[in-house]
Formats: structure tokens, sequence, C-alpha cells
């Protein structure tokens, strides 16, 4: 950006930020806002104290992905809720699948069938808690310490214990999508889970609204290439889409 913002328009974009990738760092938001670290970091301690973000280490997370007794609605609600239904159509009875979070996985789990006999595992605990609602499902938690920036399992166990399964379908949201440079993060601990998530995995889904497509992060997740299904909002036919179709990804 080439002008600096009043702090007012300032906060706005970082409240919008947080809301598009659930978290983010104070670096990234210094550099889309062109300001110092230092004015973030008191931007984010004020939206912070005025309750419409919560502080992290080294960022800020959307105050729907937080764990909360007292839902909050996620960003962008209706358009998570469309993608849950595409993705819901890929689960089968006996599948093992495994699955991250965030606030568009949790729409997801809402819409699985009662009936559905599956087995689940995850790297997440509140998809874990939340997976509990389904009847018929066998939950496996694979644990170890927990990441503060994406609330998953992180660490050498848990990609051992990934490199052990193979399952037949994995569900993850991303934070970044580009038809070039693919799935990408800022976080060096959430991007070694997830690639040792896609290791273990037959198929690949991501599940990710419009807003997230023809944007980078500074860590390589993997290459749209290793992904089997993106599943957005739009219609498959939409033009926006052009540049994800074709080759082994299919776009619903």
């Amino acid at each position: 950006m080439s002008v600096v913002l009043l702090k007012e328009s300032r906060k706005d974009l970082i409240i919008n930020q947080v809301n598009l990738h659930t978290r983010i760092t104070l670096t990234e938001l210094a550099s889309t806002l062109n300001v110092s670290e230092d004015t973030i970091r008191r931007d984010i301690n004020d939206l912070a104290e005025e309750g419409k973000l919560i502080k992290i280490r080294g960022g800020a997370m959307s105050k729907a992905y937080h764990y909360s007794s007292q839902p909050v609605e996620s960003y962008a609600h209706e358009s998570k809720r469309i993608i849950a239904e595409k993705a819901v159509t890929l689960l089968k009875d006996g599948m093992l699948v495994l699955m991250g979070g965030g606030t568009t996985i949790r729409e997801f789990i809402k819409l699985i069938p009662d009936e559905l006999k599956a087995t689940f595992l995850t790297v997440n605990p509140l998809t874990a808690v939340e997976l509990l609602d389904k009847p018929n499902l066998e939950i496996i938690m694979i644990g170890g310490p927990i990441s503060r920036y994406s609330q998953m399992a992180v660490g050498g166990d848990v990609y051992q214990r990934l490199s052990e399964v193979r399952v037949d379908l994995c569900i993850m949201g991303t934070n970044a999508l580009d038809a070039k440079e693919g799935l990408t993060d800022s976080n060096w601990e959430t991007v070694q889970a997830k690639k040792a998530m896609i290791r273990a995995s037959d198929k690949i889904a991501i599940l990710a609204i419009s807003e997230k497509m023809n944007s980078v992060m500074s860590m390589k997740v993997a290459d749209l290439r290793e992904i089997d299904y993106l599943v957005t909002e739009l219609p498959a036919t939409s033009s926006m889409l052009a540049p994800y179709q074709g080759g082994k990804t299919k776009v619903l």
C-alpha cells in the first residue's frame, strides 16, 4: 500500500484481515498496511481491549476461531455453510478421515449426517470435541504440544503418528491459496503439521472461501497439483475458479 492510513481505517483493515485469514502475524499486517510492527501491536492491543479480536503471541486471531462458551458467528458464515454442504458429499460409510480445524471445518461438522459410520482422526482439540456430537463416528485425537497460532497439535510425535496412518480423505482449511503458489501459511509448526497430514492421505480436500484465493503467505504447504478437491462457495463454473481448474484438482 502506498498511503499511510488513519488509525480507525487501519484498525478496520486489521479486523478484516484477521477475520479473513482467521489468524495473522504482526509482520504480515505491518507489510500490508505499510506501518511498523509497533504500530500494529498498539492497534491490536486496542482492538483486543474493545473485544473485536483475540491477541496471540506475534499476531491476532479471529474471535470466531477462539474457543468460547459463547459461540460467535464466523466471518462469511453463509459462504462457509455453502462450502460445508458441498464438502459433506465427499463422505462415505467406512471412511478413515483426517481433519484439521477452523471455522469452515466447524460448519462442515454440523452437516455430517448422524447416521454416518466412519472414523475421524484430528490434530485439532476443538474439532475432536465438536465431532463428539455425531453418534456413529469413532474419533481419534492425535495429541502433542498445542500451537497457540493454529490450535493444532504439533511437533515430532504428531508427525510420527501421522506417518503411521494412511487415510482415505483429508479435509482441511487454508490461510491462503493461489493457483501458482498453492497453499501457504506463515507459521512453521503449522506448515509442518499440514504437510504431514497431506502425506498421510490418499485424497485431500481444501475448504476455502473465495476471498482467500489469489493470496500468498510466506511458507509453502503444498502445490495446487497435490490437492484433489478445492471446495469454495462459488459455482464450479465461475470464471474466478478458471485458474484452479484442470490437472488433478477437481473444483466443487
